[in-house]
């Protein structure tokens, strides 16, 4: 991708949410979503504080009162932008998403090679702004998921935006299987994810190291087979792997001990 090609993407993901969030009613605005805590109003109101930081616009000086379901330090901060929000009505905070993201959109694309090469933090440590983008795009597509399920509206399941997003946590998976998981030396893990965004990702295990294979292996010693939906909720943690393994959603080949650590230790989100 050249920089106006991240920059596409993050306005597709930006205004498939809007879509979304334009057809809901206030009460579905509350609806519960699978991050602990988090309504669908949550979810955007995140989204929304995560885009207001770049454009300069100070957090707000509040005290959530029940942190119960936060894990560490970003999720205390995040949820002083979350908490903050949940009094208002769902259209009011659409519209601030929809301000927040038309500024934030002409910024990106009045930028230039220098401004997306320059260094900045990410959630993965240095980086560049360009790289904090490819992130975001993740991010947002993961959060937009989140709402989609829980209101029963499925949808962006296919196009750049996934194929994006998809291609991010694969390249988590070699951590997964090697470091997570602890695979066996000389062991050959293949992820075949089906559906219109789907892939075959697989890996090999040498030595305590795993990497990408150029190509799957005939007889892996393990061939895990789910949709993307489903692969996305284990990689991003949003669903628990021992009721995604009795539901039937993955089918296991091969090692049937090695599938079962590796299913359980695909979340690798913070």
């Amino acid at each position: 991708m050249n920089d106006q090609e991240v920059v596409d993407k993050m306005e597709a993901v930006w205004r498939s949410i809007a879509s979304l969030c334009e057809t809901l009613g206030e009460g579905e605005w509350k609806t519960p979503t699978d991050c602990p805590g988090w309504s669908v109003q949550d979810q955007l109101s995140h989204l929304v504080g995560r885009e207001s930081r770049p454009l300069g616009r100070p957090p707000p000086e509040h005290v959530p009162q029940d942190v119960s379901h936060v894990k560490n330090e970003i999720g205390q901060r995040n949820e002083v932008l979350v908490d903050w929000r949940r009094p208002w009505p769902g259209a009011k905070l659409l519209e601030e998403f929809q301000e927040v993201t038309g500024q934030r959109l002409k910024v990106l694309r009045a930028m230039s090679a220098d401004d997306f090469a320059a260094e900045t933090q990410t959630p993965i440590g240095p980086g560049s702004v360009r790289d904090l983008l490819e992130i975001r795009i993740l991010d947002a597509w993961v959060h937009e998921q989140d709402m989609r399920r829980a209101v029963g509206r499925p949808g962006h399941m296919e196009g750049p935006v996934v194929e994006h997003a998809i291609g991010r946590m694969a390249t988590a998976m070699p951590y997964v299987v090697g470091r997570k998981a602890q695979s066996p030396d000389g062991a050959s893990v293949v992820f075949d994810l089906t559906g219109p965004a789907g892939r075959v990702l697989a890996i090999t295990v040498e030595g305590t190291r795993a990497r990408p294979m150029e190509a799957a292996p005939a007889s892996p010693t393990l061939r895990l087979t789910m949709d993307v939906e489903t692969f996305a909720c284990l990689a991003c943690g949003r669903w628990e792997p021992g009721g995604v393994l009795d539901s039937g959603r993955v089918q296991i080949a091969g090692d049937q001990g090695l599938g079962k650590a590796v299913v359980e230790q695909m979340n690798f989100m913070v």
